[in-house]
């Protein structure tokens, strides 16, 4: 398949998010040496909070903020607080590389969770590509040859939770204003990381709130490029760039934290990466399936400071994309 201007364009810019999202990702490592994840989510949602907000406000969709559907509203807003905040802790728990390869799973278990939720057909060769990926997973956990600690289950938690809040804005996502879509997981955090907050609370100095500052900035940042990556190149061109976090994940780790990549690891990875992969190109062919639940997942889990990009372009009004433009991006 030939890659167009526009696509190589797009893959630039998605590589240029990835690049923003694996920063991002360090600082929450780093503060996670000294920090509860709960605190470095509430603090990072807290100063992203005014920049999100000015983005809701464009919003000039009709309606309210009643939610159409509040069950699969409260749903998503508990699996995305729930992803982030794991995902933060698992960051500060394990290896960048190793904590990649585990969400890198969110891709195949979005595929098993479509079927019920979706209605997703899916066939031989999609349920064997994500067979492989979960053994994959098992490759990179090696349970019983290594001891298996909080930030796996942390990471393993993150993904399905990612997963299934990515299915849940594919479901309803054409009925629902993005501004309820997004505006109900931020209150959802600040109500249960201000509940917990007291109980791991430490004061911060003026340079560690800059680097939360950081968190909230490179969070939004990127879920803009990744609006302009697909808004100029083909999805299938863009979308497998997320896998390119490996890489970063691998030089940060090994510059700043002394971290070494093991052969379980690569080998996890790659199987992973491969199945991942696999579905992405299935589903991008012209007979496949119109929900596309992998391929519109937007290359990165939703938390509350990395907002899902395909809602903010839709309260920003930025057009089409180059991909389907379905209303549950």
């Amino acid at each position: 398949m030939a890659i167009g201007n526009s696509s190589l364009r797009g893959a630039v810019l998605a590589l240029a998010a990835m690049g923003i999202f694996a920063t991002h990702d360090v600082v929450v490592k780093q503060l996670g040496t000294s920090y509860s994840a709960i605190q470095i989510v509430f603090f990072a949602a807290l100063m992203s909070f005014p920049v999100v907000s000015v983005i809701l406000l464009s919003d000039r969709t009709s309606g309210t903020l009643r939610p159409v559907h509040p069950w699969w509203i409260l749903l998503r807003s508990v699996c995305t607080v729930t992803c982030g905040v794991t995902a933060f802790y698992a960051f500060s728990k394990l290896p960048l590389a190793q904590t990649y390869a585990i969400l890198f799973a969110t891709p195949l278990l979005i595929t098993v969770i479509a079927i019920p939720l979706l209605g997703e057909t899916v066939r031989l060769r999609r349920w064997a590509a994500v067979i492989c990926g979960l053994v994959g997973v098992m490759v990179v956990l090696r349970p019983g040859s290594t001891d298996l600690g909080s930030g796996h289950l942390a990471a393993l938690v993150s993904a399905m939770t990612g997963a299934l809040a990515s299915v849940i804005v594919r479901k309803i996502g054409s009925e629902e204003r993005s501004v309820v879509l997004l505006l109900f997981p931020m209150v959802g955090n600040f109500l249960a990381m201000g509940a917990l907050l007291p109980f791991v609370y430490q004061p911060m100095p003026i340079e560690h709130l800059g680097l939360i500052c950081i968190i909230a900035l490179f969070g939004i940042a990127g879920s803009l490029l990744v609006i302009a990556a697909y808004r100029s190149g083909e999805a299938v061109i863009v979308a497998p760039m997320q896998y390119s976090q490996i890489l970063w994940a691998t030089g940060y780790g090994w510059f700043l934290f002394d971290e070494r990549l093991d052969g379980g690891t690569v080998l996890g990875a790659s199987i992973i990466i491969g199945s991942g992969l696999y579905i992405l190109f299935r589903e991008s062919r012209s007979d496949a399936s119109q929900n596309q639940p992998v391929l519109q997942t937007r290359l990165r889990q939703e938390t509350v400071t990395t907002p899902r990009a395909g809602l903010l372009q839709r309260i920003l009004r930025l057009g089409g994309d180059r991909t389907m433009t379905g209303q549950g991006r």
